[in-house]
């Protein structure tokens, strides 16, 4: 879907955080802030925070919070897919859905609700942070 189709005005700071966000998957308000400050040097925080705000709402970029993180943005939506956070250094990776169609997921007991969507969030070391200390890289 594009901003258009989302019935959002297309402005340069939207078209530039949906870029950041195409090419850096699970980044933070900051992170984000700080590439689009590259193309538009005069975007403020609070300019950030709104055209993500607003992104969220119209489900073109979807927000994610593991416990004990800051929020973060990707711009992969509609798809039901999960993550994986590394509980070291924190790293956060995309898992497909294995099973089935959206939700993968059935609650034992739906307590009358219309289950749409599964969110999980599956928790270890990433394959740096599990290895060896004498086998470590430097995480970046």
């Amino acid at each position: 879907m594009s901003l258009r189709g989302a019935a959002l005005r297309v402005t340069r700071p939207r078209l530039a955080v949906l870029a950041v966000l195409r090419e850096h998957a699970h980044a933070t308000t900051d992170e984000v802030l700080g590439r689009v400050r590259v193309q538009l040097p005069e975007v403020s925080h609070q300019a950030v925070y709104d055209v993500l705000r607003a992104l969220t709402t119209a489900g073109l970029v979807r927000r994610i919070e593991p416990q004990g993180s800051v929020a973060r943005y990707e711009a992969r939506v509609g798809d039901n897919h999960h993550h994986l956070v590394c509980r070291s250094c924190a790293r956060i990776v995309d898992v497909d859905c294995v099973v089935g169609a959206a939700p993968c997921l059935t609650p034992s007991a739906s307590h009358g609700f219309t289950v749409d969507e599964a969110e999980v969030v599956f928790w270890g070391l990433c394959p740096q942070c599990s290895a060896p200390s004498s086998d470590r890289k430097e995480v970046l």
